[in-house]
């Protein structure tokens, strides 16, 4: 695992400026947390590659940047390759040389052979810069599911790219701007949709996606995509549930590769169960599976998490934490967390990761399962919405809603009051896309209108008719998949998967040097899981049925009865004690009238009435904390700069690229 960072002209003649090498180095050191062990740099006319480096395979070796047999083409590489072993081997029958048993020099030679379509050759996590010098041109690209992230972004004639935007920030050609176009995104989903990011001019290069360089021109293009379309022959239950078996059998053994301590980050739910369970039958030494636990007994999973410790038999390490010691770790977030992402769970992650990162510096987590075979709660709740939506508009309003209006507020994870109210408020969307969001973000449309002042609305190109949710409408129109179960499903492998679990993962393990490696985020396997009836994934009520069917011998029986429960954080609590001073602070009214964003009376409203525990609000407070600590850490500008379109116009135009070609 590592951070890479660099640049290449759009002008190939243009030589080495003065001063290049120390300030690669200082983009590379600022990224050191993701890179701990080593740094690698290589400079050439008009291009640079830098990275730092977490050793995990081939210590002593597998320094980076890894070069053909000529070095006239070099690679970064942020992640692994876990079928290098595969491909080296095919590679040295074609007449290849290594000098190295690192997976990151794989990637010059299987270039070589295949050109820019190498990455559909990957099975991996990663994102790689590489610079064909002959050619002179630059490749970047991002493993499938976006769990390595590449941010990128053209500055006078100068295309940067780097594992994390605070990196880009070094460069004096890159200042920190808000993008206020995106800001209804963030505001919406609770995270900044690729492939745009929080930053003008900064763009994410999205999951399953390569860009080039050459001749001054820039070329994105999507070079996987996830297919839902069937076999004519369906397999039977007990095929299905063995061939998923098999293949996340086969996706945990390729994921143990590594010369340093490995373990697994243990929840007690089915998803990281059955890693755990994997890795002990693939293991002939003992597993080493973690957890944390808290005081507060509704956030606890840790008891479930020991059973199935205690079942397998791993060698199990827990660590007991107070909710309010983990509160006092929100203000540091907005120091290492350079996009605002409003995910409570992004502190436990960052608490679970800092006490795994004592004991081993790889670790196998269950993230993608829920996406995959139809997880969420959500994929249920829209056939529900519908069979709302025939009751009479009068008993809906007079009876139901004003039944839910009347729950006591509660402030336990998932409340019953919570759940009920977020449901009837995405049952006002009748179009399914934007009732998804609603119940997985935070502001709906109708608040945003109550949140953003009038100038904000303005400078962002919103106003009462912007449809923020167009973006998500458009990655539909590429989905094959014909029942809404599996639209939702691929929305959400390209949205909630890449830009929220997967982000608050790399940010929250990186920034302690832990490498967090993903089973479930195989190709193979999401393509099994994909081509399978939708029933056998959402089967009535019972959602992931044919993973649980897969998994159900290796496990104890209490994991397939527990209720579903996130990684959650008391936030509503917090808000009401812990965070209060905070949250009043950065949401004071005279710092967001000086902002000019958010409408301070709305604000203030939303706090009161949850500090008097009329509403719980706590969606809503965490993403505007969110947005204000990252802005405090990152925005050098106090003011938002934002009133003046014009010159916001006028200020990105020198910074496009000659030529941006974007193909699917």
């Amino acid at each position: 695992m590592c951070g890479i960072t660099g640049w290449a002209s759009l002008d190939a003649r243009v030589p080495p400026s003065v001063g290049c090498r120390q300030l690669l180095r200082s983009m590379c050191n600022r990224m050191t947390h993701r890179g701990p062990d080593s740094e690698g740099l290589m400079i050439d006319a008009g291009v640079a590659l830098g990275m730092r480096r977490l050793a995990i395979i081939d210590l002593a070796t597998g320094e980076q940047p890894a070069t053909n047999e000529n070095e006239q083409i070099s690679v970064v590489l942020n992640g692994e390759i876990y079928n290098y072993r595969e491909l080296r081997a095919d590679l040295e029958k074609r007449g290849h040389h290594f000098r190295s048993q690192s997976d990151t020099e794989v990637l010059p030679h299987l270039y070589e052979e295949y050109g820019t379509k190498m990455p559909e050759h990957l099975n991996g996590m990663f994102a790689f810069a590489l610079w064909d010098a002959a050619r002179r041109r630059l490749v970047l690209a991002r493993d499938p599911f976006g769990e390595k992230p590449l941010y990128w972004g053209v500055f006078d004639g100068t295309l940067l790219f780097a594992s994390e935007p605070k990196a880009l920030l070094v460069h004096p050609l890159v200042q920190p701007r808000l993008n206020l176009e995106v800001l209804p995104q963030y505001l919406a989903f609770d995270y900044v949709p690729a492939p745009h990011s929080i930053y003008e001019g900064i763009h994410k290069l999205p999951a399953a996606h390569a860009l080039t360089l050459e001749d001054g021109k820039i070329d994105v293009w999507q070079y996987w995509h996830l297919s839902y379309r069937k076999d004519e022959r369906v397999p039977s239950e007990e095929e299905a549930a063995e061939r998923v078996r098999e293949l996340l059998a086969d996706s945990v053994r390729m994921r143990m590769v590594a010369d340093v301590p490995l373990g697994v980050l243990l929840s007690g739910g089915v998803d990281s169960s059955a890693i755990a369970a994997l890795a002990v039958r693939a293991s002939s030494a003992p597993v080493k599976t973690f957890s944390i636990s808290f005081a507060e007994r509704s956030f606890d999973e840790s008891r479930y998490a020991r059973g199935v410790a205690d079942y397998l038999g791993t060698d199990h390490h827990e660590e007991r934490l107070s909710a309010n010691l983990a509160a006092d770790l929100v203000g540091e977030i907005g120091s290492w967390m350079d996009e605002p992402l409003s995910d409570p769970s992004l502190v436990s992650t960052y608490l679970l990761s800092r006490f795994t990162r004592r004991h081993v510096t790889v670790a196998l987590g269950g993230d993608g399962g829920d996406e995959l075979f139809a997880g969420y709660p959500m994929y249920s709740a829209h056939t529900m919405a519908r069979l709302y939506m025939r009751l009479p508009r009068f008993v809906r309003r007079a009876v139901i809603e004003t039944a839910v209006n009347l729950l006591p507020v509660k402030t336990k994870n998932l409340s019953l009051d919570f759940k009920a109210r977020r449901f009837i408020n995405g049952t006002r969307y009748e179009d399914e896309v934007a009732r998804h969001h609603v119940w997985f973000g935070s502001f709906a449309p109708a608040e945003q209108i109550l949140l953003l002042t009038d100038e904000a609305r303005v400078a962002s190109h919103d106003g009462r008719g912007m449809d923020v949710y167009k973006d998500a409408r458009r990655l539909l129109e590429d989905c094959d998949a014909t029942s809404m179960v599996e639209r939702m499903q691929y929305l959400d492998t390209k949205l909630y998967l890449a830009e929220d679990i997967l982000t608050k993962v790399d940010r929250a393990s990186m920034a302690v040097s832990l490498e967090v490696r993903a089973p479930f985020l195989d190709r193979r396997i999401a393509e099994y899981a994909a081509g399978l009836p939708t029933d056998y994934k959402l089967h009535g009520r019972t959602s992931k049925y044919i993973l649980k069917q897969a998994v159900r011998p290796l496990l104890p029986p209490f994991v397939m009865k527990r209720p579903k429960k996130g990684f959650g954080v008391p936030v509503a609590e917090w808000l009401k004690k812990r965070l209060r001073p905070l949250a009043r602070d950065l949401l004071s009214p005279a710092r967001l009238r000086r902002h000019g964003l958010f409408n301070a009376d709305y604000v203030a409203r939303l706090q009161q009435e949850h500090e008097r525990g009329v509403a719980n609000h706590q969606k809503l407070l965490w993403t505007l904390l969110m947005f204000e600590l990252w802005h405090e850490a990152f925005m050098t500008d106090d003011r938002c700069q934002m009133l003046d379109v014009r010159k916001e116009v006028a200020s990105t135009s020198d910074i496009q690229p000659r030529a941006v070609n974007t193909r699917s």
